[in-house]
């Protein structure tokens, strides 16, 4: 039996959860025998229990316990979402796995991308990829930013990407909860975006939701990703919301909708994964670069810079698009990153399986 620890983000965003669902399916194909995952939280900051992120108790606990340990996937080089005790880290005695992790960059007033306050630090970063037997990035921009610092870091994309070949139990929702679109939302002041846009976003988005009305998706919801969205989406009235912390509920509000018009990268990659229309709207590196990893960036929207309005009803008009370039990147990029995924992870199971 293989113990294998999993260091990832357990915060109030089911987007995590999403990811990894899709982990655990290229992980427990790499391995064909018994395996236990034993997730821990990335860090405490969420939770009410210490025991977190690379520390010397889970350091401890891996070492003695564990046959190897995976860190991610998410976002997980910036928010301070992942807890580094260094000397822990140089003590650890598994191979150590970094699975589709990113680092992005914010707009500050002059639109421009800058740092975020909250970034790990480099020679964090250096460290742990240092450490790794395996360093997979989420996307272009976090690939090269590792590798600039003297990483090894290999593409790999995004597991949710693969969600229409992972088993799930779907959940049966009421017709109440069926709906013509979704926007899912992320409340503005969490958005790290200038404030003038933040107080923007409310406007915007009662235009967007009369613009759906007006092309025919009469029952329109929005979708929070997490409780704190839920004040906002509170304050429309001419609309209702939709909120779980369950994943495949979740998941199952995506497949029962016609169009999901979304702010929020882990609606919109499973969604093009399980073939629902989708539009993307992005407002920081970390989105802009995974869209462009997934060859996907002429049809993502960027509330910054793009006119918001008019860009969305023109992928409205031309959702018809969507299909044929899902259908030509599935063969081509997609099918790419799906092996990097299964090359790595069966890599990394034959490190922990030849020292067993």
């Amino acid at each position: 039996m293989i113990n294998l620890y999993s260091i990832r983000p357990k915060g109030f965003n089911v987007g995590n959860d999403v990811i990894f669902v899709g982990l655990n399916h290229f992980i427990r194909q790499a391995f064909p025998g018994g395996l236990n995952i034993i997730a821990l939280p990335a860090t405490g900051k969420y939770e009410a229990q210490k025991k977190a992120g690379l520390s010397s108790q889970t350091v401890y606990e891996i070492n003695q316990f564990g046959d190897g340990v995976i860190v991610g996937g998410g976002n997980l080089y910036e928010n301070g979402e992942l807890e580094i005790n260094s000397t822990a880290l140089k003590a650890l005695e598994r191979p150590l796995m970094i699975f589709s992790v990113s680092r992005g960059k914010i707009y500050n007033k002059e639109l421009k991308l800058v740092d975020r306050t909250d970034v790990m630090t480099d020679s964090n970063i250096a460290l742990i990829n240092q450490h790794a037997a395996i360093s997979l990035s989420r996307d272009h921009a976090t690939h090269d930013y590792v590798n600039n610092l003297g990483g090894s870091s290999i593409l790999g994309g995004c597991p949710t990407l693969f969600l229409d070949e992972v088993p799930q139990h779907e959940v049966q929702i009421t017709d109440e909860d069926r709906t013509d679109a979704l926007i899912s939302i992320r409340t503005p002041t969490l958005m790290s975006i200038p404030v003038g846009y933040q107080y923007e976003l409310r406007g915007q988005m009662a235009a967007l939701i009369e613009l759906l009305r007006a092309k025919g998706y009469r029952k329109v919801k929005i979708l929070c990703h997490d409780h704190r969205d839920i004040p906002f989406a509170a304050s429309f009235d001419e609309v209702d919301y939709l909120y779980t912390e369950d994943v495949f509920t979740y998941l199952s509000f995506l497949r029962n909708t016609r169009l999901n018009l979304t702010f929020r990268l882990h609606s919109f990659i499973p969604c093009v994964a399980l073939g629902v229309p989708a539009i993307k709207i992005s407002y920081d590196q970390r989105a802009l670069s995974m869209l462009d990893t997934l060859g996907m960036d002429q049809w993502n929207i960027n509330l910054l810079t793009d006119n918001l309005l008019q860009e969305v009803e023109n992928r409205i008009d031309n959702l018809g698009d969507l299909d044929g370039m899902v259908q030509h990147l599935r063969q081509g990029r997609w099918a790419d990153l799906r092996q990097t995924l299964v090359t790595n992870c069966a890599r990394f199971a034959e490190m922990i399986c030849e020292r067993k």
